[in-house]
């Protein structure tokens, strides 16, 4: 069984939705240079990739997973449309109807989609709410946060304990995606805003996470961070020498050394190189990684299979660990 546990989808009904209810929650379709849009409070206007049809298209996507090998693909939505920015009264109107609309399109071919909720993070007791009704009521495996909530890095959220208790509690898998990256640097250049840019911002929510204790005071949640878990993997001697050498400010959260919190996150395999990829599971372990795609972006991994096949040291056990057997026994 082959998992793709990163993967991302705007279903039908909730496109629908959108045109016809979003601008009464604060999410108004737009049109504009870069294509049909969703524009949020504060200013906040998501890319084109609203219109693009791959991301709506299911016999599409169907035919390229079987391309790939993928036979499971885990559903989440676009990364911006989190609606982090709409007001906490209608934010759980909106995460409702995003999770229903996702769980519709699971249900369409149940044996090959799983599905992860949106939540609103910007109300953590909503946020509770709308994860316990997700996966409770609409059957979702678990849910997709973004790196930064209105600007605010995952750890500097207030209250977001109740939220991370509510996912463990619940065994939720939570997919950690990064969502406009270092907004406040020019990257545009060279498309670093995406090749750099991107791992960049997942390096520092992560770190966050482990440098707060987020993962000492929940050890049995369940995260795993996109795209190789960004720089922290390469990067976790700093974070052990921070903690070390500068313990009034990195010790202030910890109990342990900050590679014990790594032990207990997932990686995907995103990271288009297996030399890297050899590093990543030496690091993380065969338990740790799990396949993922971006499906259908073009920074994502179109044959990744064939990546985890050809990755140097790798046992057929560690293979098989990793093409799907450490994500079923997530999800199951």
């Amino acid at each position: 069984m082959v998992v793709d546990v990163h993967a991302h989808c705007i279903p039908k009904e909730f496109h629908a939705w959108l045109r016809q209810n979003g601008s009464s929650v604060g999410a108004e379709v737009v049109e504009s240079d870069s294509g049909t849009c969703v524009r949020f409070p504060y200013g906040v206007e998501t890319g084109g990739q609203f219109g693009w049809p791959t991301l709506t298209d299911t016999d599409g996507r169907l035919a390229a997973m079987d391309a790939m090998g993928i036979d499971v693909q885990v559903l989440a939505g676009w990364i911006d449309l989190v609606g982090y920015e709409i007001d906490s009264r209608n934010a759980i109107e909106y995460a409702n109807a995003h999770n229903r609309a996702l769980v519709e399109e699971q249900a369409r071919h149940p044996e090959r989609f799983r599905s992860l909720a949106t939540v609103p993070l910007q109300a953590p007791d909503l946020a509770v709410e709308a994860l316990a009704y997700a996966m409770t009521e609409l059957g979702m495996a678990g849910v997709q946060v973004a790196t930064n909530v209105r600007g605010k890095y995952l750890d500097e959220v207030d209250g977001l304990d109740a939220f991370w208790e509510a996912a463990e509690d619940l065994a939720a898998f939570v997919l950690l995606h990064p969502v406009r990256p270092l907004s406040s640097i020019d990257l545009n250049r060279y498309f670093l805003s995406n090749a750099v840019g991107r791992p960049a911002e997942t390096s520092i929510a992560l770190g966050g996470l482990i440098m707060s204790g987020v993962m000492e005071r929940f050890p049995n949640l369940v995260i795993c961070a996109v795209h190789g878990a960004g720089f922290i993997p390469f990067q976790i001697g700093r974070l052990e020498q921070a903690y070390h050498k500068v313990p009034g400010l990195a010790q202030q959260r910890l109990e342990q050394p900050p590679s014990r919190s790594l032990g207990r996150i997932y990686a995907d395999s995103i990271v288009h190189d297996p030399e890297t990829l050899a590093f990543l599971v030496e690091r993380m372990g065969t338990e740790r990684v799990v396949l993922g795609t971006d499906y259908p972006f073009p920074m994502g991994d179109q044959d990744p299979v064939a990546l985890i096949r050809s990755t140097p040291g790798l046992t057929d056990r560690a293979i098989e660990s990793i093409l799907g057997d450490n994500a079923m026994r997530l999800f199951d």
